[in-house]
């Protein structure tokens, strides 16, 4: 991807993440894979409703040098990310009110109730707090990167990773209203029916909706 093209997609995102309420204050950054060795990433201090041109580092992951603006101090994560998953296009990390409830609680967040639930959450982890930007919050990050596409920080917000920065608003929404709803269920005492693990493997290997993801295991 040319670098103007992902600053545009990184500015709608950006809006759009607004727009939705699904952030707050400055909290939050978004990046793009340009290719095998750099990746765009908002600056420190940026908001998502107020991104332009210049809100953005560039970063080179083969020298660790960056050029623009200063980087986001998550910028390990986003890093961690994209070296532990080839396939990762674009890295979201937001703090969605319900999403940070159920990071900041024992609220069991399911993957098994309907269609973009299996898929934009298919693979979910879950790593204890650490400071933003801190070495120990990019360890446990790296250590569950390969093996999950949405992992919840607890007491902070959640890391997503997807193919393109589409993908991932898509899978925050979808996970923000499954934080909803499991919350709302549990309120009401409503037990939620999942589906079948073996109708959601077939759903995401035969059904055609979409290419899935290739895992270690």
């Amino acid at each position: 991807m040319e670098l103007y093209e992902a600053a545009k997609a990184l500015i709608e995102a950006g809006r759009w993440v607004a727009e939705k309420r699904m952030t707050w204050g400055s909290a939050g950054n978004i990046s793009i894979r340009l290719d095998e060795t750099h990746f765009l990433i908002t600056g420190s201090g940026t908001r998502f409703d107020d991104l332009h041109e210049d809100s953005f580092s560039l970063y080179d992951m083969a020298s660790g040098t960056w050029t623009g603006r200063k980087p986001s101090k998550e910028l390990p994560v986003h890093l961690a990310a994209y070296r532990q998953c080839a396939w990762a296009g674009a890295v979201l990390h937001a703090s969605p009110f319900y999403t940070t409830l159920a990071a900041a609680s024992d609220l069991a967040v399911r993957n098994d109730l309907f269609v973009e639930n299996m898929y934009y959450l298919q693979r979910m982890a879950r790593v204890p707090y650490a400071h933003p930007g801190s070495a120990q919050l990019t360890e446990s990050v790296a250590q569950v990167a390969a093996r999950a596409n949405v992992i919840l920080l607890e007491n902070h917000g959640v890391l997503l990773y997807d193919t393109t920065i589409g993908e991932c608003c898509s899978g925050l929404e979808v996970l923000e209203n499954s934080c909803r709803m499991c919350l709302e269920a549990a309120r009401a005492g409503v037990s939620l029916t999942p589906v079948a693990p073996e109708t959601v493997s077939d759903f995401l290997n035969h059904s055609g909706y979409k290419k899935p993801r290739v895992w270690p295991d």
